[in-house]
């Protein structure tokens, strides 16, 4: 790890990924230690789920946010980075309730781990429903974690209200654009706008995926209105076109290098290739994308017929300008910020990178 007030970059920011994986540990062992016995073993279902990993990126941004701040080592804010980690944890759990979700992280979904343990225990009533409700109740149980987190971060008092404020508004921005992404799923795809879409990933993705963390750590770190804003303008541009590529490798392209598949068009979801893709293409187009789109019974063939339309409307074509365009732009405020030090923004450069340039 490099010294004081030298420049860090993202390989030295992954070292800090081993402690963090102990600070989440010990969060469920101290909260384990003082839960009624009835209540640990649905502890536990969260403690497993979030120590599966993932890519821990949001929490690498936080440390990345502090490091931008004070040019120093971000390892007082590992609970910080914890936190997100559990906010994280949170949204998932919630997330595969609402997609019917089957595996996550490579194992089960919460809800499913749940309703396995209902009916090992020959319990009564429905083991879904007992599944999908006890699942809810845990990824609120996140909650406590996340704020108790930020309360141990040795920050001062005004830096650790700060992070406090920012984290409300990171969930209530990120609420909002959960509420309008289900509401465009049940529009007919034609009615759905490219703003609408944008405005979800506006709200949602770029701001807990990558405009909050930035802040929160740039905030524990005591950073300047000017930095802030600045991080907040190029990491809305970079969270867009990470949604962007997301929904490019959820609908399954480039597949062979992501390991993804189709399953956001089976899902329904109106994604801007879908939206796009429905008002270019003809009613033979219309009628293949409609055949997919939440049609979980869907065949191979009838899905590759749905991304040939696709690509001959152009809709993919589109979507790779947009992030190019935004990728363009966000790197163009990097240049320009003042702010931003310059022995910080080849960091930042490298973390637009993984966003956008990611095939997984």
């Amino acid at each position: 790890m490099a010294s004081n007030r030298n420049a860090v970059d993202l390989e030295g920011l992954f070292r800090f990924l081993p402690p963090l994986t102990e600070e989440l540990r010990g969060s469920y062992q101290r909260a384990l230690r003082t839960a009624p016995k009835s209540v640990r073993p649905f502890l536990d279902v969260n403690r497993e789920f979030t120590l599966r990993g993932g890519k821990r990126f949001r929490a690498t941004l936080l440390l990345a946010g502090y490091h931008i701040a004070t040019g120093r080592s971000p390892r007082p804010v590992l609970p910080a980075a914890a936190a997100l980690e559990h906010f994280q944890s949170w949204m998932l759990i919630h997330d595969d309730v609402i997609d019917h979700a089957e595996e996550r992280r490579g194992g089960p979904t919460a809800h499913r781990v749940l309703e396995a343990m209902h009916r090992r225990d020959h319990q009564e009533g429905s083991s879904a429903d007992y599944g999908t409700g006890c699942a809810i109740a845990l990824g609120d149980l996140e909650e406590p974690f996340v704020v108790s987190a930020f309360l141990e971060v040795p920050s001062a008092p005004a830096a650790r209200l700060a992070a406090l404020r920012e984290y409300v508004e990171m969930t209530r921005r990120t609420a909002y654009g959960q509420l309008l992404d289900i509401r465009n799923g049940t529009l007919p795809p034609g009615t759905v706008s490219e703003e609408d879409v944008l405005t979800v990933h506006r709200l949602k993705s770029a701001v807990y995926t990558v405009v909050a963390p930035l802040k929160i750590g740039a905030e524990l770190g005591g950073a300047r209105p000017a930095l802030l804003a600045d991080l907040e303008a190029i990491g809305s541009d970079l969270g867009i076109a990470f949604q962007l590529r997301d929904d490019v490798l959820g609908a399954g392209f480039d597949a062979d290098e992501a390991g993804k598949s189709s399953n956001d068009l089976v899902e329904g979801k109106r994604t801007l290739l879908v939206v796009r893709a429905w008002t270019r293409g003809d009613d033979a187009d219309r009628a293949r994308l409609a055949r997919v789109l939440g049609n979980p019974t869907a065949t191979p063939e009838d899905v590759e017929r749905a991304r040939g339309v696709i690509r001959a409307t152009g809709s993919l074509a589109y979507s790779e300008q947009r992030i190019d365009e935004l990728n363009r732009r966000g790197l163009r405020r990097l240049e320009r910020s003042r702010a931003i030090p310059t022995r910080s923004k080849p960091l930042v450069q490298e973390i637009a990178d993984r966003l956008v340039r990611r095939r997984s």
